[in-house]
């Protein structure tokens, strides 16, 4: 008789252990990593100590950002104003192109770039560059 409560009880923490085990995982509870958008290739001089180098007036300037940018959501601005830019995307990255305003000669300006990801999250970068007297 002990053999026999012995075993069920056995029988019921092996199945109680199995189906605890089964219902922890669902499909719907993996959680998408987002990743951030990433930055590469800008193609100005950022302005430092001790070379202190100044771009032209008007320079075209570009970097590129990771194809999961929602192209979307791209910001850039210099001293709090939008810069207009232009967007090539292909299957590896999106291109943004854009100039200097002549407003700025002269002066130092922060280039700022916000943009996020397909899934949400963000990316914040900016370069500090000086432009040129004409």
């Amino acid at each position: 008789m002990k053999v026999n409560h012995f075993v069920q009880t056995t029988l019921i923490v092996a199945l109680l252990s199995v189906n605890v085990g089964a219902s922890a995982y669902s499909a719907g509870d993996v959680d998408e990593v987002c990743k951030k958008p990433q930055v590469r290739e800008f193609t100005l001089p950022t302005y430092q100590e001790p070379e202190k180098i100044e771009v032209a007036v008007e320079s075209e300037f570009s970097f590129k950002l990771s194809e999961w940018t929602d192209p979307a959501t791209i910001k850039l601005t210099m001293k709090d104003q939008s810069v207009p830019f232009a967007v090539e995307s292909n299957s590896s990255f999106h291109k943004i192109t854009a100039k200097i305003p002549e407003d700025f000669t002269g002066k130092f300006v922060r280039i700022n770039l916000f943009s996020k990801a397909v899934l949400g999250c963000y990316q914040q970068e900016g370069w500090l560059i000086k432009v040129a007297d004409k």
